[in-house]
């Protein structure tokens, strides 16, 4: 019964985040909201719609309901703004306290950043902390976000919505209480970022004392943790050469910010649990065969172009066409270089037994005695399965 309330409850929690993100894209029409300061939001919804599954799935598991937090603290935070936004500003007096809703977003930042980055990551996937000696990280966390929270709930600014001041801030600000004020927000910083480094450390010592399903967990985790990491850098080198359009950029922000829940729910339920090492296989070779081909490419077209201008004086489009037919020429003899070159550097064993199996199939039609065969049989069959015991039996046929 209590596993069945759970699973309602994880699902209404998903609906209502849902609703408030769906009523603050509605309200940012009419207040003019940039469509690219809304996109973050809209990246939410697969991570609620992600949230509620894990929660209602796995209702034990607080990962689920980490996840359900965090996008409710963030929903919440951006539909308090375009809400105070249009009762304030867009259509005076037609919403009623529309000044008090701002408030949340002045502080519900801190609780969703920290349920995200900090507390997931200790609790990640099984629930539990890595030993009962990580308790004080997460008191430390939640000491630390209580401090800033209730910090940013009296500050008086109106950074969120200029022209629409926090309701609950405190103006008469004592000295002392500016200076204290003054002292967390410089330690802030420091804070997040220690607390980041302990999350990040719990982490990798789990991942290096995992085995079997745990190992598989955590590799889809780390996948896509890298897979954020390079699509933001490459993002932002990209946006210093070029300016992307901006559903272009928003749909990059909205396929990375899904990606990390999307591994995380594959990696609870396991749901093709195995696959990301095939996953992580294409990705290698696949990547390290586009850099290839378009360094080959960049070189072929630049140094052409150069010979062509110097004989004539003038670039040639016959340049572009002799560098597709030479990168479509290379396409499969450097696959099959770089999926050796995979296969040698990160997958050895995988590897090692396909080579040990060529080199018998190639002994096997040159070899004609029977004693010699059973032996090699035997070798490569213990080298490449690994089994505890192998032994052969011949049938006698006479």
């Amino acid at each position: 019964m209590k596993d069945r309330v759970a699973r309602s409850a994880a699902w209404v929690c998903c609906a209502l985040i849902l609703a408030l993100a769906g009523c603050a894209i509605g309200l940012s029409f009419p207040n003019r909201y940039a469509f690219g300061d809304m996109s973050f939001l809209i990246a939410e919804a697969p991570v609620a719609l992600i949230g509620g599954l894990v929660a209602a799935r796995q209702p034990r598991n607080p990962v689920g309901w980490l996840i359900l937090g965090h996008a409710f603290c963030f929903t919440l935070g951006e539909f308090g703004r375009q809400y105070a936004i249009y009762g304030v500003q867009t259509a005076p007096g037609s919403l009623p306290a529309a000044g008090l809703m701002i408030w949340p977003t002045y502080w519900i930042w801190f609780p969703g950043i920290v349920l995200m980055l900090v507390l997931l990551p200790l609790y990640f996937p099984n629930g539990r902390l890595l030993s009962h000696r990580w308790r004080w990280a997460v008191r430390l966390a939640v000491l630390c976000t209580s401090v800033f929270t209730v910090l940013a709930m009296v500050r008086p600014s109106d950074d969120e919505a200029p022209g629409i001041p926090n309701p609950l801030g405190i103006e008469a600000f004592s000295e002392g209480l500016r200076i204290f004020a003054l002292m967390f927000a410089i330690l802030a910083p420091v804070s997040w970022m220690m607390l980041g480094i302990i999350a990040a450390g719990s982490l990798i010592l789990r991942f290096r004392s995992s085995r079997g399903v745990e190992r598989q967990q955590m590799k889809w985790v780390v996948y896509a943790v890298v897979i954020v990491v390079v699509s933001f850098a490459g993002s932002t080198a990209l946006q210093s050469v070029v300016t992307l359009p901006v559903p272009v950029d928003a749909l990059l922000l909205f396929g990375t910010l899904a990606c990390l829940p999307g591994a995380i729910a594959v990696a609870i339920l396991r749901y093709r649990l195995y696959d990301i090492d095939v996953l992580i296989n294409r990705t290698l070779v696949y990547g390290g065969l586009t850099i290839s081909l378009v360094l080959v490419y960049v070189g072929c077209i630049v140094s052409l172009q150069y010979v062509f201008r110097a004989l004539t004086g003038n670039d040639s489009q016959l340049v572009v066409v002799a560098s597709t037919l030479a990168i479509a020429a290379l396409f499969n003899p450097l696959r099959r270089r770089v999926q050796a070159l995979v296969d040698r550097r990160f997958y050895r064993q995988k590897y090692d037994a396909a080579e040990t199996l060529r080199d018998f199939s190639t002994r096997l039609r040159d070899e004609t005695d029977l004693d010699t065969l059973n032996d090699d049989l035997v070798a490569v069959v213990g080298k490449t399965m690994q089994p505890e015991h192998v032994s052969l039996w011949l049938r006698d046929t006479r």
